[in-house]
């Protein structure tokens, strides 16, 4: 298994952990490993303790009443999962956490993260700020979903990507993982993209996406 790095997580960045064994230690946290596919968490369950994965990665999902699943988006360590929750009045996960590889997940008492912020006020600075960016990345989430087409889908998404929309940039999902994230086909998918391509509004090489027309592009977002 990996080596952590606490101090490349967001929540603890700017803390100068020197000593992640003796911060660890002093958090009273306990640690989990899971396996790939391991089910890390389930939809419904109760966000008592602060989550953060240290090593591995895994991936989060909905089900629905009728089974349907719909993918939400994988988390790559080191990050918490699902932060703001703790604080929350209904804090049940809306969702499962399912291992993607061999993962450690470090769990902190409630009590230890509100002890934190009140005496380190760059913990809490961070966590604010990290719960505060996870809002606008599910905002956006919200407006992906309510897209009807999945070439409008791919449209929002890519213009996300880009940084720079005169440039080629790079999309680190394949299309298996890009059709589990809109929670379309992938044969759909393929075939939008591929409309895309054969109508001049983008190019592809590999992972490599470049907007060829921004007019076109914007005009799929309906």
């Amino acid at each position: 298994m990996k080596k952590r790095d606490l101090n490349a997580c967001p929540i603890c960045h700017n803390l100068n952990i020197d000593d992640e064994e003796a911060f660890l230690d002093d958090l009273k946290c306990t640690f989990r490993v899971y396996a790939k596919n391991d089910l890390i968490i389930q939809q419904g369950q109760l966000c008592e303790a602060f989550y953060m994965l240290t090593i591995g990665s895994v991936r989060t999902e909905m089900v629905s009443e009728n089974g349907n699943i719909m993918g939400i988006e994988t988390i790559e360590a080191p990050k918490p999962i699902a932060a703001a929750l703790l604080f929350s009045d209904n804090n049940r996960f809306q969702f499962n956490v399912i291992a993607l590889d061999d993962v450690e997940i470090i769990v902190i008492p409630k009590s230890e993260i509100m002890r934190m912020m009140m005496t380190n006020p760059d913990f809490m600075q961070n966590y604010l700020a990290h719960n505060a960016n996870r809002t606008q990345v599910l905002t956006s989430r919200l407006q992906l979903l309510s897209i009807k087409t999945i070439k409008g889908k791919l449209a929002h998404y890519l213009l996300e990507q880009a940084k720079n929309t005169d440039k080629p940039f790079t999309v680190s999902k394949t299309q298996s993982e890009l059709a589990e994230f809109f929670s379309v086909a992938r044969p759909s998918l393929a075939r939008s993209l591929s409309e895309m391509v054969q109508d001049g509004i983008i190019s592809i090489h590999r992972k490599v996406y470049t907007i060829i027309d921004l007019n076109k592009m914007k005009e799929l977002l309906v």
